[in-house]
């Protein structure tokens, strides 16, 4: 990549590449932004052009770490090539290291050996790279390094009000006569201000349930490890998985050790990779958990691609009841990347009128943008 020129428009594109080059994605119009802000703001100053670029290119919390990393080298580097204007045009090298912080492209390098001093190298971990990565694609080793990216996953709902009360600062629902009173012994008995009491506030339940489905095989490794991720990372999380039955597995992923929660469940589940049954097993949680009270004003998340083998109108009623008593509905669906996806599996189309949302689940990136669907009101 190309760095030549110190006007806005030229440093507004080469560091979008650099962006785009690292996984962050940057639009045309933050680009426009950006040229636009480095205009009213001084170039030769690096905090403002960090800034404007920080303002204007950034729109994730999880980029900015890699915002921060990929800026410090583009400077250092385009300082370098300002200094020398007359010199051949400077390239940035995206390189990826492993674990341990060795170059995987240690060998390219001895044959660019040459090239070194017209190259600057921009370093990223394994981990980055991974979460653009579809998760059927995933081996072994990346399995088990996205449990770290998934442990750094943030699962609030928005909460809901209890029955309990508490103190309201300035006002609320009721009259604190207890603290009112407490208050004007201060003051010879004369009630000198009014104390007031408000309905507290507490987590929404998060319900998640995982189809392992002979067709959800190559996503239900990394989705798994998800669920363990959500139950151990906040409270009020319950995980099922379902394929021909349903089973409960909240109690086997509490376990903060990954690999003893994961061997415990894979041993409860006894209908790994078989058929589906979502009508059934949806019966079965409504009848035995949901409707009764665990999906009552909770955050249901289901985890399918939507292969049904069942009576798709089974599955319709069941979720129909389900969308009438959870806060919301979130379908995942790892499927629906795929270009020129329609949701025409009996299943997929039997549920999808009473789904809230209906997101991508194919790889980290997706699961971060559920996340932020989960916390929204």
């Amino acid at each position: 990549m190309h760095i030549a020129g110190s006007s806005a428009d030229e440093m507004a594109v080469s560091f979008a590449r650099v962006l785009r080059g690292a996984g962050i994605s940057v639009p045309i119009d933050s680009v426009i932004t950006f040229v636009q802000a480095l205009d009213v703001v001084s170039m030769t100053k690096r905090n403002d052009v960090y800034w404007a670029g920080r303002a204007t290119l950034v729109h994730r919390p999880e980029d900015q770490q890699l915002f921060d990393r990929a800026f410090a080298v583009f400077w250092e580097h385009h300082n370098a090539t300002d200094t020398d204007e007359d010199g051949p045009p400077q390239k940035i090298t995206l390189l990826l290291d492993d674990e341990d912080g060795q170059d995987k492209n240690k060998d390219d390098d001895a044959n660019n050996a040459d090239d070194d001093n017209q190259t600057m190298q921009l370093r990223f971990t394994a981990n980055e790279s991974l979460r653009n990565k579809d998760f059927a694609n995933y081996t072994d080793e990346e399995l088990h390094e996205s449990q770290k990216l998934m442990h750094q996953l943030r699962l609030a709902g928005p909460p809901r009000q209890s029955l309990r009360l508490t103190h309201a600062k300035r006002s609320g629902s009721r009259h604190d006569l207890r603290r009112t009173v407490r208050a004007s012994l201060a003051f010879g008995g004369e009630s000198a201000r009014l104390h007031w009491r408000k309905p507290s506030e507490r987590q929404r339940r998060l319900v998640v349930l995982l189809d392992i489905s002979g067709s959800m095989e190559p996503y239900a490794r990394a989705l798994l490890r998800f669920m363990h991720a959500a139950v151990v990372g906040r409270q009020r999380v319950e995980a099922f998985t379902f394929g021909t039955r349903l089973t409960r597995l909240t109690k086997e992923l509490s376990s903060r050790d990954p690999d003893r929660a994961l061997t415990r469940a894979a041993a409860q589940v006894p209908d790994w990779s078989g058929g589906t049954r979502l009508g059934e097993s949806l019966r079965r949680f409504n009848a035995t958990w949901g409707v009764r009270g665990m999906a009552r004003g909770a955050i249901v998340v289901v985890l399918s691609d939507g292969w049904d083998r069942g009576d798709p109108e089974v599955l319709a009623e069941q979720m129909q009841r389900l969308q009438r008593v959870a806060f919301r509905v979130v379908w995942v669906n790892p499927l629906k990347v795929t270009p020129g996806y329609a949701p025409l599996a009996r299943g997929m189309a039997a549920a999808l009128p009473f789904v809230d949302d209906f997101v991508e689940g194919h790889s980290i990136q997706a699961l971060e943008h559920l996340t932020r669907v989960i916390s929204r009101d």
